[in-house]
């Protein structure tokens, strides 16, 4: 098989960026996606060139590092997969491929494919913990759990944080991402002690952050490596009102917040 691809470089954050095209040769249909750009990188460095930046970790689908937007669409054409686990067989022999890194305000180009995503990191430090007491490790089933409890708190920590909802949101908001972690600890007996502070923490970090409004069109849930429901958001909306009704100072903003309005 053989492709001709089009892939955005771009030097760095403040540099000007263009696609190139590039000729995949020899392709076989069990390839990787990464792999295809493995080949176009190992014939770059071979004719001296720089090759294209691009990120992955595992390549197993678990960390949702290999982030790239193909052909318009997020972790590309399949759905409920990474990157990684896309292969060139789902890809017509001679096609035209463009690939490009996530587009978000909150996401700025570190080079070529590769973008900060650290604004993820910052709304998870606001509040996507709990806070225990460190010993020897307590036994599985001295808190009991009901079966719908724990399905629904796995279903929302399939999340990996690969921010593929953000890049597929005209807004790009990061709303899936952060119901998906607010609800995974909402629905633990273990996540109640700091229910209110979590959800008005994590909400003012993604604001701060530049992340959008949700625009409820799905294209966050259509594009999820995990699949994870835009029920969550429902979820998220319904913790978010709980915490206005039970602790309304919650959602005022302290004197030392910089981003509290002066009389």
């Amino acid at each position: 098989m053989k492709f001709t691809v089009k892939i955005w470089r771009q030097q760095g954050p403040d540099a000007s960026g263009r696609f190139v095209t590039y000729q995949a040769q020899d392709v076989s249909p069990d390839m990787s996606f990464l792999e295809m750009l493995d080949s176009i990188n190992q014939g770059l460095v071979l004719k001296g060139e720089e090759p294209v930046a691009f990120e992955h970790d595992c390549r197993e689908g678990i960390c949702g590092s290999c982030s790239l937007v193909i052909n318009g669409v997020p972790h590309g054409p399949d759905r409920g997969i990474a990157t990684c686990q896309l292969y060139m067989r789902r890809f017509s022999d001679g096609a035209t491929i463009a690939i490009e890194p996530w587009r978000a305000r909150a996401f700025p180009i570190i080079k070529d494919l590769v973008v900060d995503r650290r604004a993820l990191d910052r709304v998870m430090q606001a509040g996507g913990y709990i806070s225990v007491n460190t010993g020897g490790a307590v036994d599985g089933n001295v808190i009991l759990i009901g079966k719908d409890q724990a399905e629904t708190a796995m279903d929302a920590a399939s999340c990996i944080g690969c921010g593929a909802c953000v890049a597929a949101c005209k807004n790009a908001s990061a709303m899936l991402f952060v119901a998906a972690k607010v609800s995974h600890l909402t629905s633990l007996p273990q996540g109640q002690p700091e229910r209110t502070r979590r959800v008005t923490a994590m909400m003012d970090a993604m604001d701060r952050e530049g992340f959008g409004a949700c625009g409820n069109q799905y294209e966050c849930e259509a594009v999820c490596p995990k699949s994870i429901s835009v029920r969550f958001i429902a979820m998220l909306n319904r913790e978010y009102l709980r915490a206005a009704l039970v602790h309304p100072e919650s959602l005022m903003p302290s004197p030392a917040d910089p981003h509290a309005e002066s009389d």
